[in-house]
């Protein structure tokens, strides 16, 4: 039973790097069965369209729905283009901070597509079957040797026999494949890493400071789910009962409108100020009404930092 809550209690805190890693080995089985056994070369002047197809469209519908199953997308989103938001993002820090968590939104989104065109690229076939259609390698394989040598490229993808009597150099352009896909894992990495130093390096609070903002943005989540299911429950049976039994509803309070706009706003730290969220930010400002509830932190360079934390209270 230790070993279990240890194991447990090791998901908790590890769930962003477990769940980017589910979401690759999803990604790259899904495409092992894509290429085994949907994909199928047609081996004529349409290779380079079809393996195009079969590399890129793939990724780019993995793209879409990385959006949409981010919470967080829908947050930036939900009344952005009502007036009164368009006027709060006619501010340059509104503007900023909308770019900034889009950027990390979309950097989020970019881990299934990546992984499929990575994977993809080392087992070769899509890129084999795009290559063998292409000008490029008509000029590298067929220069001066007629239309008959472009016809056996077409068919390279479907016959082995074929593909081993043709030059040394068509080997070069599955390793070219490879090589391709392991540049990219590296170029991933690298980059993931830079940013993450840089996030750590500029972020202008401690680390215990971010481990507790980090539990409370997660149990903050969980109460809210709890409160706000409660509160529904009691409405919805106030409604209900005045409704058969015909009386009339007994006074219940439930937020307003504007309450619920200023906290679904985007929050950005300010080291001034040490709020933990907009919840916070709003009980601690007498509900909203003060003027410190309406003065926007501009530091941008713990964004990163407020996205990543707010990750367990994005769906508030």
């Amino acid at each position: 039973m230790n070993r279990l809550h240890k194991a447990v209690d090791f998901c908790i805190r590890h769930q962003i790097i477990l769940g980017y890693s589910v979401v690759s080995l999803l990604t790259a089985a899904s495409e092992h069965i894509f290429s085994s056994v949907v994909f199928k070369c047609p081996c004529n002047s349409g290779n380079m369209l079809y393996g195009s197809f079969f590399l890129l469209v793939p990724a780019f519908v993995l793209l879409l729905l990385g959006y949409m199953v981010n919470a967080r997308t829908w947050r930036l989103l939900t009344g952005s283009c009502s007036p009164e938001k368009r006027l709060q993002h006619s501010h340059w820090g509104a503007c900023v901070r909308f770019r900034q968590v889009l950027v990390t939104v979309t950097a989020r989104a970019l881990v299934a597509p990546l992984t499929w065109i990575a994977v993809a690229l080392l087992g070769a076939n899509f890129y084999e079957c795009a290559a063998s259609g292409s000008m490029l390698t008509k000029l590298l394989f067929c220069k001066d040797k007629g239309t008959k040598c472009q016809t056996q490229l077409f068919k390279i993808p479907c016959d082995k026999e074929l593909s081993a009597n043709v030059s040394s150099g068509w080997l070069s352009v599955q390793a070219q494949s490879q090589l391709m896909g392991w540049l990219l894992i590296a170029i991933i990495m690298t980059v993931a890493l830079i940013s993450t130093c840089v996030s750590h390096c500029c972020s202008p609070i401690s680390y215990l400071q971010l481990k507790f903002w980090k539990t409370y943005s997660k149990k903050e989540h969980e109460l809210f789910e709890i409160k706000a299911k409660e509160h529904a429950t009691k409405l919805a049976e106030r409604n209900t009962s005045c409704f058969f039994e015909a009386m009339d509803p007994a006074p219940f309070h439930t937020p307003s409108n504007q309450d619920w706009q200023k906290i679904s706003s985007l929050y950005t730290f300010n080291p001034q100020e040490q709020y933990y969220s907009m919840i916070h930010k709003y009980v601690s400002t007498n509900r909203g009404n003060s003027t410190k509830f309406e003065e926007e932190g501009q530091d941008l360079a713990v964004l990163a930092f407020v996205d990543e934390v707010q990750a367990g209270d994005s769906a508030l």
